[in-house]
């Protein structure tokens, strides 16, 4: 018999970018969810962070309230996960609105659902619960699910480390301007950022493209960038 052979509740599986978004029902601090189909037809962000009561934590769910706005403009949902119960999570959100200031932010309340997950089912359900880093706290995981509830990106943190938060918004504004225009944005694209065609799909699109004198800046074949107007993106996915 192999010894190093695991056992299932050994593994710790987690979705993948295009995969459906995993099914569960959860009490949170704004009642019961049923995610992702409470939330079809929106964008969400569904993240995951070791325990209430911590610094790094704190510091993190006070910045996501105060741009919950921001993010809700953009036709994306927040919701939280720690391994904590509800009572703790009550406990820690109204010690943060009556008590904690950072980075220039006090009385913050956190309207979003904070989900409890003591049984680790949902955090196992996305591989939240790394075993390297700890097997009784979630690490600082990151899921942007589309209006038809797929997995569109995954960015994971340890323990230690803060999120950057205008990096999750950067990704989520990209990612529907993909959607949007049928483009690609290239490194550290924001709107008003030139925009990445597709590469052509045959010789004679490419040659057709090196020659054409539409508004393309075409450095070969392969690699060819146009201009997206700030004010088109951002009248097109942004909420007034």
């Amino acid at each position: 018999m192999n010894t190093l052979e695991t056992t299932p509740q050994d593994t710790f599986a987690m979705p993948r970018i295009g995969d459906k978004a995993p099914e569960f029902t959860a009490v949170t601090t704004q009642g019961n969810i049923n995610y992702p189909s409470d939330y079809k037809g929106k964008w969400s962000i569904l993240f995951s962070h070791p325990a209430d009561f911590t610094p790094v934590c704190t510091s993190e769910f006070m910045t996501f309230a105060h741009l919950e706005e921001k993010f809700a403009k953009a036709n994306c949902s927040l919701i939280g996960l720690s391994i904590d119960g509800l009572y703790s999570h009550i406990a820690w959100l109204r010690t943060i609105k009556d008590k904690i200031e950072f980075n220039g932010m006090k009385n913050i309340e956190v309207k979003f659902p904070l989900i409890e997950d003591i049984s680790m089912e949902v955090a196992k359900k996305y591989g939240m619960i790394q075993p390297g880093e700890s097997k009784t706290q979630a690490v600082r995981a990151v899921f942007f699910v589309d209006p038809n509830e797929t997995v569109r990106a995954i960015i994971y943190y340890p323990l230690s480390l803060g999120r950057n938060f205008d990096e999750l918004y950067r990704a989520l504004i990209a990612m529907q301007t993909s959607d949007k225009f049928n483009v690609a944005t290239p490194a550290d694209w924001n709107p008003g950022d030139d925009v990445i065609v597709s590469p052509a799909g045959s010789c004679g699109v490419a040659e057709e493209r090196m020659t054409s004198t539409e508004d393309l800046d075409c450095k070969d074949w392969f690699f060819c960038t146009k201009k997206l107007d700030k004010d088109l993106v951002l009248d097109a996915i942004l909420k007034k």
